[in-house]
């Protein structure tokens, strides 16, 4: 047993003779070199696997760099580290150092999202809250940047860790470039490619200030808040029906009707539940109505509140209801026929048409009676 042998049983001391990382993961971006108390040998072997890099590290500054390959450590291919420790005329003893293992190969599918709502200024709906997700694809370009920015400044090893920092700064500069685009919300589906490439030249130099190359980003999806979509939902069924807003009023209320009509308190609990269903639909119908010649309108219901214009024509809409000291419509003479038919409406309810002197029980106008009475018996048939 030789002296060296001796030491190594007395003081359970142990060099290190083959530095490497067998990477079992494939998702770890650093590996730290399990030195500690022991000691690196003079003269060991490093090897350094494809899309690798291994970096010496003395008392928390970066030294030495070594490209994939297989080294004997010697004070000539560590110069910076020898120049630390003032090796001015060679060594050959043991010494102590930190090494980390960097993984330089393309991470790719890294997903990122927001948390949190990021607040964006639309043109159309002012200030919204908008939620976005996709992915991106980065490697480790520079390692000594990368160690002194993130892994030793911030101590970040995990590689859980390092990506929740870059996804901090991924989101902070998406809101930036949602702000700087000024792509109004409606349009956000359509220029995801554009908003990406947009974050991409953004993120770019955070990313390099890491000592990371991002190579690819991309944004899957960018949700807009439910009221904002239901807003569009709606422009967009609005879009569809084109110019047929009256009938579309009378959709509405006919069917604000029959869901109060189903409820235990029947049509007298209408109320606000049937005001929400057709006010939109009143509003517009009154808009696209104004052509009509007539300007005569209902007189005020026993509520008095105050009802919109109807038009006069007879084949338009003209007939308003009066419920709960509320007016609605107006309504078409087919319209209300079927409401009266469905039980919808009960033939009590106050109604009014232009020329009529007040309001009155709808079973009191005979036009209306028509939709119910039967056709007469045909006329006899000569062979």
């Amino acid at each position: 047993m030789g002296f060296f042998d001796n030491l190594k049983n007395q003081f359970g001391s142990q060099w290190i003779e083959i530095i490497e990382w067998l990477d079992q993961t494939n998702d770890t971006l650093v590996y730290r070199f399990p030195v500690y108390n022991q000691e690196i040998k003079m003269g060991a072997q490093l090897i350094v696997r494809e899309n690798q890099v291994a970096l010496f590290i003395n008392e928390g500054k970066a030294a030495d760099l070594f490209t994939p390959g297989r080294y004997e450590l010697q004070t000539q291919n560590m110069p910076i580290l020898t120049t630390l420790r003032g090796w001015k005329y060679g060594f050959q003893s043991p010494f102590k150092a930190e090494v980390y293992f960097f993984n330089t190969k393309l991470f790719t599918d890294l997903k990122w999202g927001t948390q949190n709502p990021v607040m964006m200024r639309d043109a159309e709906f002012g200030m919204i809250r908008i939620r976005a997700f996709g992915t991106y694809a980065m490697r480790v370009s520079d390692a000594k940047t990368f160690f002194q920015t993130v892994v030793g400044t911030q101590g970040l090893t995990t590689t859980e860790d390092i990506l929740g920092q870059l996804r901090s700064t991924i989101l902070s500069r998406l809101s930036d470039a949602l702000a700087e685009s000024k792509i109004p919300a409606l349009d956000l589906a359509s220029n995801y490619d554009e908003l990406s490439d947009l974050a991409k030249k953004k993120l770019a130099a955070d990313f390099a200030g890491y000592g990371i190359d991002l190579s690819r980003f991309f944004i899957e999806n960018v949700s807009l808040p439910e009221e904002v979509e239901a807003a569009i939902d709606q422009r967009t069924r609005l879009g569809v029906l084109g110019n047929h807003l009256n009938q579309y009023a009378q959709m509405q209320a006919a069917d604000s009707i029959k869901i109060a009509a189903g409820n235990p308190g029947g049509l007298a609990g209408a109320g606000a539940g049937l005001g929400a269903g057709v006010a939109i639909g009143n509003m517009m119908g009154g808009a696209f109505n104004q052509q009509a010649s007539s300007s005569a309108a209902p007189p005020p219901p026993p509520s008095g509140a105050a009802p919109p214009p109807p038009p006069s024509a007879p084949s338009a809409a003209r007939w308003s209801l009066a419920i709960d000291g509320k007016t609605y419509g107006p309504y078409t003479d087919d319209a209300l026929r079927t409401m009266l038919r469905n039980g919808q409406v009960e033939s009590s309810t106050p109604a009014w048409r232009p020329g009529a002197n007040g309001w009155a029980p709808v079973n009191t106008y005979p036009e209306l009676e028509s939709g119910n009475t039967p056709p007469p018996p045909p006329p006899p048939f000569n062979k």
